[in-house]
């Protein structure tokens, strides 16, 4: 008997990736959804502080929003809710709440989120989360060994190429990337696990949820998304607010911008690092913890600590530079590699091959290939010798979308951002992010006439609003949300600085 190609699996597997909430649903006349059942959530859901409770249900979408035939392949969307705990006359509808990627789990969101948001805003909006398709419950993507993306570093094994044989080799590695995701997604699922389709979900949700419109809070991914909703439903915006925003340039362009703004972030990384001798032991100025960096480095790329090698070094590098509070133990993971070869908090507490991090790797690199043209191989090639110029020693682990060079069913034209008639958004920067630098959410505000960009100046983490603990932000942002004040020009707030270092 002839094994069913594993495309068809891996269609099938999408179509009942969310069965676990709730019982099948009844097959249905018309592919818009008209209710959402809630009941019980999973284990990963958490549960939030009583009174509050939180509930969870499905929806059931087309496959391709372009052609809804009721007979053709669905989706089932994994869907979080969070009532507003305020009175009725305090409540402003529903507010989507999305933690970026792309490919992060937004079920659990709706909990993690809302608890650290003002409680003005908990007592106006039910906060709902979801898992957009591809991730956490919705039919999750599955792109197998993506080229080799899980296993160990061998020894002497570099992510950063030099050289043309080494290069060839990194573009074969990116072709392999792309040929697994087109094999475990699948060719009639690969091109609609887009940014555009995940807004068609978005706005089925709030008709699901018999809502006129949708208040939305996007964090990271979650501005683009915000910013393709709003480009195809102006008139269902209600209160936008998108945080830490991604440009709105194409995916592969936007990973160029991210990659050398780590660059300007880590030196600024190796000078923090350099007042604090007595604490870290890295070296008293900034070429000096610069040279035990790139000593830690190439020890462990010539011999790797069980897998943990040069790739997983930058890995490490890339989560830290992107949070303050993450600096501490990256010096300190430095310093103990140093000390006796261990690799100590450089190491994350999740490995990479986990299931969870397997669905975000795969559904990150399918969504950013779904939603415009790749690079061409040539590109890829160039751009990395220009970023090589500016540092020999760069951070490519956010360049994920070198992938779609190779990608099949790569689209014609970009995802639609924005709109002239959409309402006023909201738009919250870091001045000095480096994950999602501040030139795009400039960029972004071009396309969203009437809104209005806050800047944390003085700051160099990623993720704003409800979570640096900024009161000028907060406010702001909560009186947008629940009174519809906007900011009569752009703001400035003004923010912590660098980390604080206890000791001497």
């Amino acid at each position: 008997m002839t094994r069913p190609p594993r495309r068809t699996a891996l269609l099938c597997a999408l179509l009942a990736g969310a069965a676990t909430l709730i019982p099948a649903p009844t097959a249905q006349a018309t592919p818009t959804p008209t209710h959402i059942h809630f009941g019980t959530c999973p284990d990963s859901v958490p549960r939030p502080t009583a009174p509050d409770t939180v509930e969870c249900g499905w929806i059931e979408v087309p496959l391709n929003w372009d052609a809804p035939t009721t007979d053709g392949p669905r989706l089932r969307i994994a869907v979080s809710r969070v009532r507003a705990s305020g009175t009725a006359a305090e409540r402003r509808g529903i507010l989507l709440v999305n933690p970026g990627g792309p490919g992060g789990s937004g079920l659990p969101y709706a909990v993690t989120k809302r608890a650290k948001l003002p409680e003005s805003v908990r007592r106006a909006y039910d906060v709902i989360g979801f898992d957009a398709r591809g991730t956490g419950l919705s039919s999750p993507a599955d792109c197998g060994a993506m080229g080799g993306l899980f296993d160990g570093d061998r020894p002497g094994a570099d992510p950063v190429p030099v050289g043309p044989r080494a290069e060839s080799a990194y573009l074969r590695s990116l072709r392999a990337l792309a040929d697994d995701c087109a094999a475990g997604v699948g060719d009639e699922a690969l091109p609609y696990l887009s940014t555009e389709q995940t807004a068609r979900d978005m706005d089925a949700i709030r008709a699901a949820l018999g809502e006129r419109r949708t208040s939305f809070l996007g964090v990271s991914y979650g501005s683009y998304l915000g910013a393709a909703y709003a480009a195809q439903f102006p008139y269902q915006v209600g209160k936008m607010v998108l945080d830490s925003v991604v440009g709105p340039w194409d995916w592969y362009e936007f990973d160029v911008v991210q990659s050398r703004a780590l660059l300007r972030q880590r030196d600024t990384f190796f000078t923090w690092a350099a007042r604090h001798p007595h604490r870290f032991g890295l070296g008293d100025d900034s070429p000096a913890v610069r040279g035990a960096y790139l000593r830690v480095r190439d020890g462990l790329r010539e011999r790797p600590v069980d897998g943990f090698g040069a790739a997983a070094f930058d890995r490490a590098v890339y989560r830290a530079l992107g949070r303050t509070e993450r600096w501490a133990g990256l010096a300190d993971g430095l310093r103990t590699y140093l000390r006796d070869g261990t690799p100590g908090t450089l190491r994350p507490a999740s490995a990479l091959d986990s299931a969870d991090s397997r669905t975000f790797e795969a559904a990150n690199r399918t969504v950013k290939c779904a939603d415009g043209p790749g690079p061409t191989p040539g590109r890829i090639l160039a751009d990395l010798h220009r970023t090589r110029r500016l540092d020999p020693q760069p951070v490519l682990t956010g360049m994920e979308a070198s992938a779609c060079a190779f990608w099949q069913h790569r689209p014609a034209r970009r995802t639609p951002l924005g709109s002239p008639v959409a309402p006023p958004v909201l738009l919250i920067a870091s001045a000095h992010d480096p994950v999602t630098p501040i030139e795009g959410a400039r960029e972004l505000r071009r396309l969203l006439p009437g809104s209005r960009l806050v800047t944390l100046d003085d700051d160099y983490s990623h993720g704003v609003f409800a979570s640096r603990g900024n009161a000028c932000v907060d406010s702001t942002a909560a009186a947008y949300l629940v009174d519809g004040r906007v900011p009569s020009t752009d703001m400035r707030c003004a923010g912590p600085g660098l980390p604080v270092v206890a000791g001497p």
